[in-house]
């Protein structure tokens, strides 16, 4: 989940959530407001950066928008796009990583030049979250034979090395586009007998048990209280070790994002949900579990915190 302390485009990733201001506005930003960033995950619209760019909003600017923020609402805009699709956040999202969705982020997450300054720091960012996961699995015991269940696994960045490690994989995610195009990828890197499962499902279908259950920069699609069922629910699915990465709440990301939604672009994405790192502690703690480890993923435009939880 990005964020950035220095320039940021308007029609870059992060203008899901920052404003379109006129080319000659700009906010000063202070040396203590410097971790001010702007988040541009997997849900965010992805464009070129050569427009006009505006500076990090410093602590006195987001003080000030702040109550601007609180009048507004924008929930109108989210119910229209729900009704386009004839459902609520999940038709949503299925729709969009099947489309346009689909499209911008086979390149970001692949390996095409044809990527803006921006989306190919998005790429380094989460190519690190995957990188510090494989680590996480990997530092105490081998992954030979252990069942994982890469909940949300899109073009299969974590499933294939998974794989390659010798770990029995099941892979889900819940745009048939994403799954195809891991499956692809995977045929084209592992011997038939390593191959994971795909199957399109999403997260609420998912079933069995599994040594380990990953999740990946997929509560970021979720409400808190849809986010706490769904902690639960893939808590459930694991025997040994749950690993989750999320997008950060903060003062600063929160208020940002909102200032964001009051300026949708041409282009419409998801819903972003950002989740403090409390809440997600709270509601594995309801369910029996506890965070053992602790990581943090960040460069300019990408921003995730990755938890290893373990039965109490």
């Amino acid at each position: 989940m990005p964020f950035a302390p220095s320039l940021l485009s308007s029609s870059s990733s992060v203008s899901q959530f920052l404003p379109k201001f006129p080319n000659a506005t700009r906010f000063n930003v202070t040396p203590r407001s410097r971790a001010a960033t702007v988040v541009a995950a997997s849900v965010t619209e992805l464009a070129g950066v050569d427009s006009t760019t505006i500076a990090v909003l410093g602590g006195g600017s987001v003080a000030a928008l702040a109550a601007m923020v609180s009048l507004t609402d924008p929930e109108r805009r989210r119910k229209l796009q729900a009704e386009e699709v004839g459902g609520g956040d999940k038709e949503v999202v299925r729709e969009y990583f099947n489309s346009t969705g689909f499209e911008r982020w086979r390149k970001i997450y692949g390996d095409t030049d044809e990527v803006n300054r921006v989306q190919k720091d998005i790429r380094l960012g989460h190519a690190k979250t995957v990188e510090n996961t494989m680590l996480m699995l990997t530092e105490d015991r081998s992954l030979a034979g252990v069942t994982v269940c890469d909940a949300g696994c899109g073009t299969g960045l974590l499933s294939i090395p998974l794989a390659k490690e010798g770990a029995i994989v099941s892979a889900s995610d819940i745009s048939a586009a994403m799954v195809a195009e891991a499956e692809m990828k995977a045929k084209a890197q592992l011997p038939p007998e390593n191959l994971p499962k795909f199957e399109v499902n999403d997260l609420e279908s998912l079933s069995g048990k599994y040594d380990t259950v990953v999740c990946l920069d997929v509560l970021i699609h979720y409400p808190q209280n849809k986010a706490d069922g769904m902690i639960a629910h893939l808590a459930s699915l694991a025997e040994k070790r749950v690993i989750l990465s999320f997008a950060p709440k903060t003062f600063y990301y929160d208020i940002l994002k909102r200032i964001g939604e009051l300026f949708p672009g041409p282009s419409k994405a998801t819903r972003a949900y950002l989740h403090s790192e409390a809440d997600v502690e709270r509601a594995l703690r309801k369910v029996g579990w506890k965070i053992s480890k602790r990581g943090l993923t960040t460069t300019q435009f990408y921003f995730s915190r990755l938890i290893e939880a373990v039965p109490m």
